[in-house]
C-alpha cells in the first residue's frame, strides 16, 4: 500500500517541474525519487514506516502539489501552529521531517534557501504524562497475572526489555540467567535491535530466571524457536493481543488498566536510578545512552523530591 500511494504519479507537477524547472513537494518527497531513497540508507525498516506513515499522512496530503520554491517560513510555521492539538512528539516530528525535506531539496539545487530551518514546535502542543508504577503496583500487578503474562510482565519491569525485544527472544537465547538480544519484532517483521548498543545480553535476577525455567517446562517445545510462540507455534506472539487480550482484562481488576509495554520500561529505569544504581549501568541494560536514559525513561517521583529538599535542609540547617 505504502508502495502504491507514494508512487503515484501527479501529471501536473510533472508538467511543471519540465516546464520550469521546479520540482513538486511530493516529487521530493515520493518514495522512488529522492528523499526516501536515499533515507532509506540510513534508517531502519520501523523508522522507515512510522516515517513514511506520518509524512505521508499529514505533510504531502497538505501540500503535494505544491512547488518547492512557493514555501514560506511563516505559511510552514502556521502549518505546524494549526497541529498543536497533536501530541508535542507528533509535531515535533512534523518539524523534523520539514527541515530535513527541505534540508534535501538546497542541497540537490531545488531551492536556495530552507524555510523549515527556523520552525519550532508549538508551545500549545501538549505534552503527554509519562507515568510509571509503584514497587506497590508491581506487586499488585504480580499476583493477577498467569505465568506467561507474569514472565513477559518481569522481562519489562525487572529486565528492561523493549517489547519487541521481548516478543523476538528465542529459547536457545537464554542461558545462565541472561537473555541475548540479537532481535527485535516490529508490527510483524523481525530485525535487528532498534540501535547498535540495543544489541546486548541483558542479565536476569533469580526470581526472573525461576519463571524462564518454569514457562520452558510448560511451554510448547520448539526447538531454538520462539520464547512466546504464537498457537501456530511458527511465529511470535504479536504484542497488543497479549496486552489487550490478557493483561489489560487482569490489571482492571486492580485499577492499573493504564499500565501498557512504555510504563513497564519507564518503570524499571525510574525504579533502578531510585535506588541508586549507576545511570551508566542503567542504559547499558537497557540498550541505549546514558542522557536517553535520564531524560527519556527515568522519572522521580514526588517521594525522592522530598527527600532531595529535606537533604539539602538538613546540610544548610543542621
Amino acid at each position: 500500500m505504502a508502495s502504491r500511494v507514494w508512487s503515484e504519479s501527479n501529471n501536473e507537477c510533472d508538467s511543471i517541474s519540465r516546464n520550469t524547472g521546479e520540482r513538486s513537494f511530493v516529487e521530493l518527497a515520493r518514495r522512488e525519487t529522492i528523499y526516501f531513497p536515499f533515507s532509506t540508507r540510513k534508517w531502519k525498516r520501523s523508522t522507515l514506516m512510522s516515517n513514511e506513515d506520518r509524512i505521508r499522512g499529514f505533510i504531502v496530503r497538505e501540500f503535494g502539489g505544491r512547488r518547492l520554491r512557493s514555501f514560506t517560513r511563516d505559511e510552514l510555521q502556521t502549518y505546524l501552529d494549526s497541529k498543536s492539538s497533536l501530541s508535542f512528539s507528533t509535531v515535533a516530528h512534523l518539524r523534523w521531517d520539514l527541515r530535513q525535506i527541505f534540508q534535501m531539496a538546497v542541497a540537490e539545487g531545488f531551492i536556495t534557501r530552507n524555510p523549515a530551518a527556523m520552525l519550532f514546535t508549538p508551545r500549545a502542543c501538549s505534552t503527554p504524562e509519562h507515568p510509571t508504577m509503584s514497587v506497590e503496583q508491581v506487586k499488585l500487578a504480580l499476583t493477577v497475572l498467569d505465568l506467561r503474562e507474569r514472565l513477559i510482565f518481569k522481562l519489562a519491569v525487572f529486565a528492561g526489555l523493549r517489547h519487541g525485544e521481548i516478543f523476538a527472544l528465542r529459547r536457545n537465547r537464554l542461558v545462565d540467567k541472561t537473555a541475548d538480544i540479537q532481535e527485535r519484532i516490529y508490527r510483524g517483521h523481525l530485525d535487528t535491535p532498534k540501535t547498535r548498543k540495543s544489541r546486548r545480553v541483558v542479565t536476569l535476577s533469580d526470581g526472573v530466571w525461576l519463571d524462564v525455567q518454569a514457562w520452558l517446562a510448560v511451554s510448547p517445545v520448539v526447538s531454538e524457536k520462539w520464547l512466546f510462540p504464537s498457537e501456530n507455534l511458527e511465529n511470535p506472539l504479536w504484542k497488543d493481543n497479549v496486552l489487550y487480550r490478557h493483561m489489560r482484562p487482569k490489571f482492571k481488576s486492580v485499577k492499573l488498566d493504564w499500565v501498557d509495554f512504555q510504563v513497564m520500561r519507564r518503570t524499571y529505569s525510574t525504579l533502578l536510578r531510585e535506588r541508586g544504581v549507576d545511570p551508566k549501568i542503567v542504559a547499558d541494560l537497557m540498550g541505549h545512552d546514558v542522557d536517553v536514559n535520564l531524560n527519556t525513561y527515568t522519572q522521580t517521583s514526588l517521594e525522592s523530591r522530598f527527600g532531595a529538599v529535606k537533604t539539602l535542609e538538613s546540610a544548610l540547617v543542621n
